[in-house]
């Protein structure tokens, strides 16, 4: 994603710019309105972060300027004022939402996956009488069953819920279970609870009134609003905090919100799919995850096996990235070598599809034929010779879960030479959550 950082103070732009290159945005930056101009004059950009008070035009006179000359990346407000007058006129020129200085970065970072994920959410998929544009790619007996499942459950209304490793492809299966629903020309919103702050995540979640609290300056409708009418898909539900599912569970019995400091109901008309890679019946009889909230969660239930247990999924994931990974870097590598194949059907897969799209996109950077070769997989993977025994297998076999997940962070940290983010990803973790396991399991970031 490239953002385009409009602000006259320098410290400003280079601490928004900073946090942000963590998260790998592509960053660029403006001092001023006419220069803001010509950056956009130059080159496309996916948003826009815009103080409202700068020098050569003002930034209400530049979204001016974007909506006449069609120039239209979502823009984030931001300013030291915080006039409400000003909010109002630049939301009536476009804006898609609006900060006051001093803000939280990771505030920031929230609303910037929110109007991506509503950029994306308003993309048109096929027509709707015709078959689904999302893919579930694989011939296994499990995956044409899931298939098969998936196409009953969209016929419904009802709640499903999909379990399954990091990776396995589960925000896929939700999108192809909306997308082949009625509810197919209406948004799709998919939300990472674990990627949200906790003292966030409710106002997130729910919206507020101007004055619910300090900082609420205007109206924010939240995301069970912005999705009504659609699908919301709730990721990572199982990190989902007790005090907080006591409310989703209101939510889902009465089919209303109330957004916070005000006293109004909104009705819902909205079908949720939530995700995990936790064992959520584990979660339940322990405590940490409500019963009653699972079984209203829980009324259709798919889980997606870890690719290791459908290596005949190996061939087609991997003629589909070959194709994927063409287009997007103008290459033309016809396929892969039968040798190079059968090494990859040997290996375990712990990051599952993720990690084996990671693995086609890092030999595409490097290969220099037009074919994939075994060279090229051996480079980026350690391949377990399972002809002979293995003293490293045999002991990760009778290790406990915890080493195993230690020994897959620690790998993941290797592979992408201690970034956090990159790794995270490949986890399917948030980058949060991985800090706190490198803490827990003691891991060292000099890799």
């Amino acid at each position: 994603m490239k953002i385009l950082i409009v602000d006259d103070e320098q410290n400003i732009r280079e601490s928004i710019s900073k946090f942000l290159k963590l998260e790998n945005y592509e960053i660029s930056q403006a001092a001023n309105g006419l220069s803001a101009k010509r950056a956009l004059e130059e080159e496309l950009f996916d948003l826009v972060i815009l103080d409202l008070k700068i020098p050569g035009i003002t930034g209400l006179e530049l979204l001016e300027w974007m909506q006449k000359e069609g120039q239209t990346p979502p823009t984030i407000m931001i300013s030291a004022y915080g006039e409400i007058k000003d909010a109002v006129n630049a939301m009536k020129l476009g804006a898609k939402d609006y900060l006051v200085k001093p803000f939280d970065p990771e505030e920031l970072l929230i609303k910037i996956k929110r109007v991506a994920s509503e950029r994306k959410a308003i993309e048109k998929y096929s027509d709707p009488t015709s078959s689904s544009s999302i893919e579930m790619i694989g011939n296994s007996i499990e995956i044409m069953r899931i298939k098969e499942n998936i196409k009953k459950i969209a016929n419904t209304s009802s709640n499903v819920l999909i379990t399954g490793a990091s990776g396995t492809g589960k925000e896929i299966a939700a999108r192809l279970i909306h997308d082949l629903s009625l509810r197919r020309d209406k948004t799709f919103y998919p939300i990472n609870i674990g990627g949200i702050p906790e003292n966030l995540l409710e106002s997130e979640l729910f919206g507020y009134e101007k004055g619910a609290f300090t900082g609420a300056n205007s109206l924010k409708k939240g995301i069970f609003e912005v999705a009504n009418g659609g699908t919301l898909f709730l990721d990572e539900i199982g990190d989902m905090p007790l005090f907080l599912q006591v409310k989703i569970l209101r939510t889902l019995q009465d089919r209303k919100i109330q957004r916070l400091g005000a006293t109004q109901l909104i009705p819902l008309d909205l079908r949720i799919i939530s995700a995990t890679n936790k064992e959520i019946e584990t979660e339940v009889k322990e405590g940490k995850f409500r019963e009653d909230l699972y079984y209203r969660l829980n009324v259709a239930k798919i889980h997606l096996p870890p690719l290791k247990d459908r290596i005949e999924d190996v061939a087609p994931l991997v003629r589909y990235f070959i194709e994927k990974f063409n287009k997007s870097m103008n290459k033309n590598i016809e396929g892969i070598t039968e040798d190079a194949l059968e090494a990859l059907k040997r290996y375990d897969f712990p990051g599952n599809i993720r990690e084996l799209e990671n693995i086609i996109e890092r030999v595409f950077i490097f290969c220099e034929g037009n074919k994939i070769l075994l060279k090229d997989i051996e480079s980026n993977i350690n391949l377990p010779d399972r002809t002979k025994p293995s003293k490293q297998l045999s002991h990760e076999i009778s290790g406990s879960i915890k080493d195993a997940e230690k020994r897959q962070i620690i790998l993941a940290l290797q592979r992408w030479d201690g970034n956090r983010t990159k790794a995270a990803e490949e986890l399917g973790i948030s980058r949060r959550t991985l800090i706190n396991k490198i803490k827990y399991y003691d891991i060292t970031t000099n890799l």
